[in-house]
């Protein structure tokens, strides 16, 4: 059975094959609605995405906590209005840094049947740090790391990676589903 993700994001599919060698990446630009719920954006993904294929869709969000979880699934948004630096500005002046980067993903196979998993990782904002990964990657320091990101090899990212961790667990709920038909 093939599996499609739907991105454009290279990097996001070569972390996503890391662990799932058989996705195949479908470049095909679906409606991306504006929510502050990732589980929303997910659904109205897959629904734009149709039956025909068996497909898989994420939304990666960064909350930071004294923005009371802001800017979560419009993480995008704020990096094209304020980039990394206003982010990074905006933390300090609340004078808190930490934050949780959350992946959410949403999976449907041809039948409509649909599974949804989703993994996190704690961290702090920080001044933007690296040349690796994309994103908010050079402003984000996991908790136990004292590198960003943006810093780390691809393997190392890739081992601790929330991202990783939900194709993980959405590799398990495929299996199980499997067993079960």
């Amino acid at each position: 059975m093939s599996i499609y993700f739907v991105t454009g994001n290279q990097n996001k599919l070569s972390e996503v094959q890391a662990v799932m060698p058989q996705i195949e990446g479908w470049e095909v630009d679906l409606p991306e609605i504006q929510d502050i719920d990732p589980q929303a954006i997910i659904e109205a993904k897959l629904d734009a995405a149709g039956t025909e294929y068996t497909v898989m869709v994420e939304d990666t969000s960064l909350y930071i906590d004294a923005m009371n979880g802001l800017p979560g699934p419009l993480v995008k948004w704020f990096l094209k209005t304020v980039g990394v630096e206003g982010m990074y500005q905006m933390t300090e002046c609340l004078g808190s840094y930490t934050a949780t980067a959350k992946t959410t993903i949403g999976y449907q196979a041809t039948d409509g049947t649909r599974l949804f998993v989703e993994a996190d990782l704690r961290g702090s904002i920080v001044p933007a740090r690296g040349a690796n990964g994309f994103g908010w990657d050079v402003l984000f320091q996991p908790d136990g790391y004292e590198r960003t990101i943006a810093e780390m090899e691809p393997e190392e990212k890739q081992e601790m990676s929330m991202r990783t961790e939900a194709v993980e667990h959405l590799q398990a709920k495929i299996a199980t589903e499997d067993t079960h038909s």
